[in-house]
């Protein structure tokens, strides 16, 4: 049964993708789509609707739907590291401030930019994305570096994620006092990035965020046997010669780099790497990582996908937030198969 499962996953995903390539606020013939992506250069000079249409597909649809992609599969991954390692069904990719973190560093570029330099950030076009993303993976890795040093020196898991928590709520008073003193429309720029989407990643930026999740994702796998481990307890963990101070900080060195890398590009993408997790227990019924990390990876791949199609369903002007459409989407889903489960 779990094989098809994993069978129905790559599928839905494959036909996901091609959806989101076909369906947009511009109509692009199912024949065109395939003539564009089976022969870009042959279509690279030509006139006319072949040439808008190809400049769609591979300057807009291709790198969002790649970024959904490998986006979801990463927050899906992260987000079972967290439970796992915090044996918490509620603990998320954002638990641990990494998340508040990132949103840090690019208020503080973001928000100051316009105080202290005069120019708005997000008058600078390409150089303002760029900034933006380097200030976000600073402020994530700056506050995972802080979680992964107190990791070390506190031997309670609960007392790690209220540490986590409360540096949650330290970044949002800063950036709360940060959008007080800023002027409207750098707090409007902060307040779009803060919305999450998959379509400000294109050209260099997308294929260096393809690259490095399809390296981090591979390496997030190498720690399945550590999180079985760790689903058996602290003591029975450490019976078994597992170092669990060492283990829970890899884990949760693996999470936060791919929270931030995401974050840095799509901006806070909420609810994915909280709810995917739960769906994928449900569907294969098993705690076994071996398992349960390819499964995840899929279904956040899938949701992801799902969730950038609907955001820009035709009939729409524009595209919707991604955070509205992933909780419209997926707490439903979610919460009956929870309920499922209880019955």
């Amino acid at each position: 049964m779990k094989k098809v499962w994993f069978l129905v996953l790559i599928v839905l995903i494959v036909a996901l993708f091609v959806l989101n390539l076909l369906l947009g606020t511009v109509h692009i013939p199912f024949g065109e789509v395939i003539a564009i992506l089976l022969s870009p250069t042959s279509l690279a000079g030509a006139e006319g609707g072949s040439a808008v249409f190809s400049n769609i597909i591979w300057s807009s649809r291709v790198p969002q739907a790649l970024t959904a992609l490998m986006a979801g599969a990463g927050l899906a991954v992260s987000g079972l590291q967290m439970q796992t390692v915090f044996r918490n069904p509620l603990a998320g990719p954002s638990v641990l401030g990494i998340s508040n973190g990132a949103s840090l560093g690019v208020a503080l570029v973001v928000l100051m930019s316009g105080s202290l330099g005069g120019v708005a950030l997000s008058r600078l076009g390409y150089l303002g994305d760029v900034a933006m993303s380097l200030a976000a993976i600073v402020g994530a890795l700056a506050v995972m570096g802080l979680i992964v040093w107190v990791a070390q020196r506190v031997q309670s898991g609960v007392t790690l994620l209220i540490i986590g928590v409360m540096i949650g709520y330290l970044a949002n008073a800063i950036i709360g006092v940060l959008k007080f003193f800023s002027n409207e429309e750098d707090i409007k720029a902060y307040v779009v990035w803060g919305l999450g989407s998959f379509a400000r990643v294109s050209g260099d930026q997308m294929v260096l965020f393809v690259v490095l999740m399809a390296v981090l994702l591979p390496l997030s796998m190498l720690l399945v046997k550590t999180m079985n481990l760790l689903l058996l307890g602290d003591a029975y963990a450490r019976n078994l010669g597992l170092n669990i101070q060492r283990a829970r900080s890899l884990v949760i060195l693996s999470s936060g780099v791919l929270v931030a890398i995401v974050t840095a590009y799509c901006g806070p993408i909420m609810f994915i790497g909280l709810a995917v997790p739960h769906l994928a227990r449900a569907l294969f019924r098993t705690s076994d990582h071996r398992i349960l990390m390819p499964a995840t990876m899929l279904s956040g791949a899938a949701l992801a996908l799902l969730c950038n199609l609907i955001a820009r369903m035709p009939g729409f002007e524009g595209a919707l937030p991604v955070n509205s459409v992933t909780a419209l989407v997926g707490a439903p889903v979610i919460a009956a198969v929870l309920f499922r489960k209880h019955e």
